[in-house]
C-alpha cells in the first residue's frame, strides 16, 4: 500500500520562525507616516500593537524563537499532515507528483491560528484586555476568537457584511469562543457610520473592516489591534507551515519544483513558500513559488506597485505594495479571505524582484478545481483554497502536455465545511465568471494621491 500521509511528531514542531527579510537581496521600503509621508519607526505602531510584535515587525534577525507556551498550544494540531495526492494525480492522468500541506486540521479549520495564538499570547503578556480585528470569510476571526479565549482576552470582530450574511456559522463559531461579532460596515464606529451613510447597501470589504477595528483599538487604552495577514510579523508566524513541509518532503525523499498557495494579503502564501525560498537563497535551488489570486481582485497580476493605505479610511501607515487602490471594493465572490485590495510588503518586493510568480483564476475555474479535488481526495476545500488547487491542476496538466514529471506542492489552507452556501450556489449555476475590467482598475487607481515609487 502506498503511503499517503507524511507525518511529523510533536517534538518536531519548529522552534523558530523564519524571517525572509534577512535573506532578501532588496529589503522592503519603509512604511510612511500617512500625514507627513516620512518614514516611521516602531513607536508609531505602539498604539495598535504590543511591543514584542512591533519588534518582530521590524527585526532583521533571520530566526525568531517561538515561546514554549505558544509551541505547546500549537501541539493541539501541529505538526499538520502532508499528503501525496494520488487520487488527484490519477484523475488528471499527469506524470506530475502532487503533494498538499493540510492546514484544515486546526481548531478553527484553517492556517490562521498559526499567527492568532502568538498574537494573543504577546498581547496577554503586556496586559492588554481586549483585541479588535477584521475578518473576511471568517477564518481569521474564528482563529483569533479561539486564541483570545485561551488567554482570557476579550475579542471584537468586524466581519465583512457579505460573509456575515453568507457564513452565519462562522459567526456562531466566534460567539462560541466568546467573541463579539459585528457586520462591517457597522454603526459601532465612526468609519462604519460614514460608509453606510454614503452607501447603505454596501457588501463591505476587508479594507473597511480594518478601518473599523483600528478605530476601536486606537480610541481605547486597554485595547490593541490584530491583523491576520499582510504585516511582516504575521507572515513570520506562518513560516511554521513551510518549515514543517520541508521536513516532510525530505522524509518522502522528494522536494518540490513548484510551490503554490492562495493569495489574499500574503500570510497563506508566505507561510508555505518563504522557507522554500530560503533554499533558493542559501542553496541556489530554483523552486518556483506561485501566488494564486482571483481575477476579481488581482492586485499582484494587474495592480500597481506604490505606497498605499492598508485600510479604506486611511488610518494605517502607507505601505509599499501592489495595490488596486484602498477604495477598491471587490465583487462579492465567495472567497471572502481573498477580497483585499493590496498585497503584503514583503511579497510585493519579492514579486517586483521577480523572485516569485503570480497567477489569477476566475471564480468558475476555482470551483471546478475544488470539486475535482473533493471528489479525488475527499476534503471539500474552502473557496480560498480552491485558487491554489486551480493553479496546481494547471501546472499538472502542463506537465502532461510537455511529457515531464515535476513535483508540485500546494497549501490546502482550510476546509470548506462552513462554505456550503458557496458550493450550493456553484451547483445551482448562480456563480458566474467574473473578471475586473481595465477601466474599473484605472478608475480605482485614479483616486489615489499616495506616493508613487520610481
Amino acid at each position: 500500500m502506498k503511503n499517503r500521509k507524511i507525518l511529523l511528531t510533536e517534538n518536531e514542531i519548529p522552534e523558530n520562525w523564519y524571517n525572509i527579510i534577512a535573506d532578501m537581496p532588496n529589503k522592503p521600503l519603509p512604511p510612511l507616516h500617512p500625514a507627513t509621508k516620512e518614514p516611521i519607526g516602531p513607536d508609531a505602531l505602539a498604539p495598535l500593537f504590543p511591543m514584542e510584535l512591533i519588534k518582530q515587525e521590524v527585526t532583521a534577525d533571520k530566526w525568531v524563537q517561538i515561546p514554549d507556551e505558544v509551541r505547546s498550544i500549537y501541539s493541539m494540531w501541529r505538526p499538520t499532515p502532508l499528503y501525496r495526492a494520488y487520487g488527484l494525480e490519477k484523475v488528471l492522468d499527469t506524470p506530475a507528483k502532487i503533494y498538499y500541506k493540510y492546514e484544515g486540521t486546526s481548531p478553527s479549520g484553517s492556517h490562521k491560528p498559526n499567527t492568532a495564538v502568538p498574537q494573543a499570547y504577546y498581547n496577554m503578556k503586556e496586559g492588554v484586555k481586549r483585541i479588535t480585528t477584521e475578518t473576511g470569510a471568517g477564518q481569521w476571526g474564528s482563529a483569533l476568537s479561539f486564541a483570545c479565549n485561551h488567554f482570557n482576552l476579550e475579542c471584537e470582530v468586524y466581519m465583512v457584511r457579505l460573509s456575515y450574511d453568507h457564513k452565519p456559522y462562522r459567526k456562531t463559531m466566534m460567539n462560541t469562543w466568546g467573541a463579539k461579532v459585528f457586520p462591517s460596515p457597522s454603526e459601532a464606529t465612526e468609519a462604519g457610520r460614514k460608509i453606510l451613510a454614503t452607501d447603505p447597501g454596501t457588501t463591505g470589504s476587508l479594507g473597511i473592516a480594518i478601518s473599523e477595528a483600528i478605530e476601536r483599538a486606537a480610541t481605547n487604552d486597554d485595547t490593541k489591534y490584530a491583523l491576520g495577514s499582510v504585516l511582516n510579523h504575521v507572515k513570520l508566524h506562518q513560516t511554521i507551515v513551510g518549515q514543517e513541509a520541508i521536513k516532510q518532503m525530505e522524509k518522502a525523499g522528494d522536494m518540490p519544483d513548484i510551490v503554490i498557495a492562495p493569495f489574499g494579503g500574503g500570510s497563506n502564501f508566505a507561510g508555505l513558500s518563504f522557507p522554500f525560498l530560503r533554499l533558493n537563497f542559501e542553496e541556489g535551488r530554483n523552486i518556483r513559488c506561485i501566488a494564486s489570486e482571483p481575477t476579481s481582485c488581482p492586485k499582484l497580476t494587474r495592480g500597481v506597485f506604490r505606497y498605499d493605505f492598508g485600510d479604506t479610511v486611511g488610518m494605517t501607515p502607507l505601505l509599499p505594495m501592489y495595490t488596486l487602490g484602498h477604495n477598491f471594493v471587490p465583487a462579492p465572490i465567495h472567497a471572502g479571505g481573498l477580497r483585499y485590495h493590496g498585497a503584503g510588503v514583503i511579497v510585493s518586493q519579492l514579486l517586483k524582484d521577480q523572485l516569485i510568480e503570480a497567477v489569477a483564476h476566475d471564480n468558475i475555474e476555482v470551483f471546478e478545481a475544488g470539486v475535482i479535488f473533493a471528489r479525488a481526495e475527499g476534503v471539500v476545500p474552502a473557496p480560498e483554497a480552491t485558487h491554489g488547487i486551480a493553479t496546481a491542476i494547471a501546472e499538472a496538466k502542463k506537465c502532461k502536455e510537455e511529457g515531464v514529471s515535476k513535483t508540485i506542492l500546494f497549501n490546502l489552507c482550510g476546509h470548506g465545511n462552513f462554505d456550503m452556501k458557496a458550493y450550493e450556489d456553484y451547483f445551482a449555476g448562480k456563480i458566474v465568471k467574473h473578471e475586473i475590467t481595465k477601466e474599473e482598475i484605472e478608475r480605482s487607481l485614479a483616486q489615489l494621491s499616495t506616493p508613487e515609487i520610481n
